[in-house]
């Protein structure tokens, strides 16, 4: 199963709370919850390219299924991490102290972010 494609942010939950755990100033919590994101990703055998594009910000991050990579996370920090595939549907990793699980249904992509005991789901469609 491929992930590349569009996708399209159909809902979220509990935006503002996992924000607020991450540090994010208020007022970017505020401008971010309601902008349109297009994730694109485009995948390459066990190499990754994911482009997010909320309202006019951009964050592009490669990773290679299993070898170490930095990543640019939702607050702007930068991480080391190792991406597993689990199946052929889930990309999942362990980025400071969260659990991050990417998982592609049919043309649903499900990301799902666990930190404690806050969880962040987005739900987007491929357009």
């Amino acid at each position: 199963m491929s992930f590349t494609g569009k996708y399209e942010l159909q809902y979220q939950e509990n935006f503002e709370p996992f924000m607020r755990a991450l540090g994010l100033p208020e007022d970017q919590i505020q401008k971010g919850k309601d902008l349109k994101s297009i994730s694109e990703i485009v995948q390459d055998g066990k190499k990754f390219t994911i482009t997010v594009t909320t309202g006019s910000k951009v964050v592009k991050n490669q990773f290679t299924i299993g070898e170490e990579s930095e990543i640019e996370m939702l607050n702007g920090e930068k991480a080391k991490v190792v991406v597993q595939m689990e199946g052929n549907n889930k990309l999942v990793t362990q980025v400071k102290g969260m659990k991050s699980v990417t998982e592609l249904n049919g043309d649903t992509i499900t990301y799902t972010m666990t930190m404690g005991d806050l969880t962040l789901k987005r739900v987007s469609k491929r357009v």
